[in-house]
């Protein structure tokens, strides 16, 4: 028999039941554990069994019924929610935003999207997508797309990935990561994972990822946790702060140009102190020097660099080259 039939056998065993049921019940009233299986073995196969029905949306709680044995039984409230009531404006923006993901190749979420539809909106035809605006990841955003989701998958299933990655300085090597997490900023997926080799968390655009290999041994067992405290966002940087350069302060000068734009210009990262004349001084970390100026100059005018003084001599280069490319 399947382990889905298994899995699938237990849940109603479970729902159906008016109290709660102990691991030796469900052996011998579910279909698909195997009769000469031993104890051991058998206790194995139900724990990954629960996990993987907790993991589906199945609230499954260990209770004692006075006997000493422990047992089970599904919380009907947790797992049974109310039907969403949603006003035509909500049902209209879910619509919209289902359709454009659905039909965003970098949206690896799609498969999900769908079944999501269908328990709240299910007379939505959830086979029309209609593309609206750019990708969310802007660079081959398929590629992105399928790496989001195979990562997304073994991030999850807590499975070692190894993968060729080829870092900002055009430095190649074989990674192998423990993923923990992903997001999206500024059309890349970025993953977030322990690299195994460096004993470090660090961070890798997916857009430089190839060649990705999840860890097939043991399917059904976890190779990691990731920390309790761990949290992406905290990763979420400005594109001149990844790298695997030595971390440096800047210190940026935002003239009146520039400051009024300095919330969405900094994103709360680094210090902004006031200076003269309604200018603002916004000291911040970054590893990567060529990226800064070309942050700079896209963010500009109004952004002058202060300090280091080499950060000035690029800016100057840089656009000095680009003046003269462009001259008549």
């Amino acid at each position: 028999m399947e382990a889905t039939e298994r899995l699938v056998n237990l849940a109603l065993f479970l729902v159906s039941s008016p109290r709660p049921v102990t691991a030796q019940e469900c052996r011998a009233e579910v279909a698909g554990y195997p009769p000469n299986q031993d104890e051991s073995a058998f206790l194995r196969m139900f724990e990954r069994d629960k996990e993987e029905l907790r993991a589906a949306g199945l609230a499954i709680e260990s209770v004692n019924p006075g006997a000493g044995s422990e047992a089970y039984a599904v919380d009907r409230n947790s797992t049974h929610v109310r039907p969403a009531d949603f006003t035509p404006e909500e049902e209209a923006t879910l619509r919209v935003a289902a359709a454009a993901l659905a039909a965003d190749p970098s949206f690896p979420f799609a498969e999900d999207l769908r079944l999501a539809l269908a328990k709240t909106l299910p007379e939505v035809d959830r086979t029309c997508t209609v593309p609206v605006g750019s990708p969310l990841a802007e660079e081959d955003p398929r590629a992105q797309g399928a790496l989001a989701g195979a990562l997304a998958g073994a991030s999850a299933s807590g499975k070692r990935v190894s993968f060729g990655y080829t870092n900002a300085r055009g430095v190649s090597a074989r990674r192998e990561v423990e993923p923990y997490g992903m997001f999206l900023r500024e059309g890349r997926w970025y993953l977030v994972g322990r690299d195994s080799a460096r004993d470090d968390v660090r961070t890798f655009a997916l857009i430089r990822i190839r060649d990705l290999e999840v860890n097939r041994a043991r399917p059904k067992s976890r190779d990691f946790e990731p920390p309790a405290a761990f949290d992406v966002s905290a990763f979420v940087l400005l594109p001149f702060q990844y790298g695997e350069g030595e971390t440096r302060e800047a210190l940026i000068q935002l003239d009146s140009r520039a400051s009024f734009r300095a919330d969405a210009l900094t994103a709360g990262v680094g210090e902004l102190q006031s200076a003269e004349n309604g200018a603002l001084r916004w000291r911040v970390e970054y590893r990567d020097g060529d990226a800064l100026v070309r942050w700079l100059v896209a963010n500009g005018p109004g952004l002058l660099p202060l300090e280091p003084a080499d950060l000035a001599a690029r800016l100057d280069a840089g656009l000095a080259t680009a003046e003269a490319c462009h001259a008549t």
